[in-house]
């Protein structure tokens, strides 16, 4: 059987290993792959591993041999899954590995805006606290997250992770979901999108994204909101109209944004959120901890081995 990984340095550049692999059969790793390098590199695959390398219908059809796509990621959008059925092409994805690494990023990112340690240890390179004449200074509010009220929307593996440690902070928890309230974790409560945006004063992205929920944060449920109020978003970029977004901070209608997701990845260098001093950005690498890379890869090469022993798992 021949494997080829399209794509293998996000998940691991280097420092994780596909050797198990092997066993499975004759294996090329490719780093990046572009789109016109695709059937070239794939057609004699019998299975494909992808992260972000798109595979079409066209694309399928010019891969006679093709039997497996492993998609290394939970997303698998990147893929026609409805083509691959028809045409016996098993496709899998790797759930759930990054649930710890990115409900960890969603408080790494509110207790920035909270603490702002990151301001503070840059002041403090420039010898702004040797300069004080008291033993401590501060130049930005403060705040203690017990109390605060955070609405979390989806409530899927990541959203109730982060439900559990936001009220191990004392935070007061709501839930935008599809899940009738007894399925909800203890101490959460089910409300409405509109209660949950006007109410709380954090709010965190999980859910899908998908027609419903395409710019679901746009300029009219902004400003519905306390213009104290954090959103962040660890889902999906487009969950947000950006430039929404943007004019709110400027103008003070919503204190800070957080995310490690974009519309577009990358950004363009024009992007009004990369300019905005309360928009906090990172480059996509909540799920990017090496233990969740570990998991992923494990997980991923453990699908494939499954897949060619006639027990596929984690089809999607």
């Amino acid at each position: 059987m021949n494997i080829v990984i399209l794509d293998s340095h996000t998940a691991n550049p280097g420092d994780l290993s596909w050797d198990a692999l092997h066993a499975a059969g004759q294996l090329t790793v490719y780093e990046h792959t572009r789109p016109e390098e695709l059937i070239g590199r794939a057609a004699q695959a019998d299975a494909l591993l992808t992260n972000k390398v798109v595979i079409g219908s066209e694309a399928m059809q010019q891969l006679p041999r093709l039997r497996y796509v492993g998609v290394l990621a939970t997303g698998y959008n990147v893929v026609d899954v409805q083509a691959a059925r028809k045409r016996g092409i098993t496709v899998t994805n790797v759930p759930a590995y990054s649930t710890e690494s990115v409900a960890q990023m969603v408080f790494a990112h509110l207790l920035t805006v909270t603490n702002r340690t990151e301001h503070y240890a840059q002041q403090n390179r420039n010898g702004q606290w040797s300069r004080s004449t008291d033993f401590c200074y501060w130049d930005t509010p403060i705040a203690e997250l017990s109390g605060k009220l955070m609405a979390i929307v989806g409530m899927g593996h990541i959203g109730r992770r982060v439900a559990t440690i936001a009220m191990a902070f004392g935070m007061q928890v709501l839930a935008v979901s599809s899940k009738p309230q007894q399925e909800l974790p203890a101490g959460v409560r089910k409300v409405s999108t509109d209660e949950a945006f006007a109410q709380s004063d954090v709010i965190s992205l999980h859910c899908p994204l998908c027609a419903d929920t395409h710019h679901l944060v746009n300029h009219s449920r902004l400003q519905t909101m306390k213009p104290t109020a954090v959103l962040i978003n660890t889902g999906r970029g487009p969950l947000v109209d950006e430039h929404a977004v943007a004019r709110a901070l400027n103008e003070g209608r919503l204190a800070a944004y957080c995310a490690d997701v974009m519309e577009q990845e990358p950004p363009a260098i024009s992007n009004p959120l990369l300019q905005c001093n309360n928009a906090f950005i990172t480059p996509h690498i909540a799920w990017a901890t090496k233990e969740a890379r570990q998991r992923l890869v494990a997980i991923a090469i453990d699908n494939v081995k499954a897949w060619a022993s006639g027990r596929a798992q984690n089809v999607v």
